[in-house]
């Protein structure tokens, strides 16, 4: 887990007109690798799921808290 005094000292060397995105794997048979543009940046309550392996949002409808919060850099509006 990255945290963001990492964040900072990454960016550090990159200009400031370099344009950010976030590569994940598709899903497709060729496991493309595919980059999102990142638009927003704000904090969310995320929670360990077991089924996903990993963190995930969680959101009003879910009747439940998060564990922590995080910053998250996305494409769209968190909630």
């Amino acid at each position: 887990m990255m945290t963001v005094k990492e964040l900072k000292g990454l960016l550090e060397g990159f200009e400031d007109e370099t344009e950010v995105g976030f590569a994940y794997n598709y899903g497709d048979h060729c496991r493309t690798m595919v980059v999102a543009n990142i638009k927003y940046g704000d904090t969310g309550p995320v929670k360990h799921s077991d089924y996903h392996s990993m963190n995930r949002l969680v959101d009003d409808d879910d009747n439940e808290y998060g564990e922590k919060q995080m910053l998250i850099l996305s494409e769209t509006r968190l909630l």
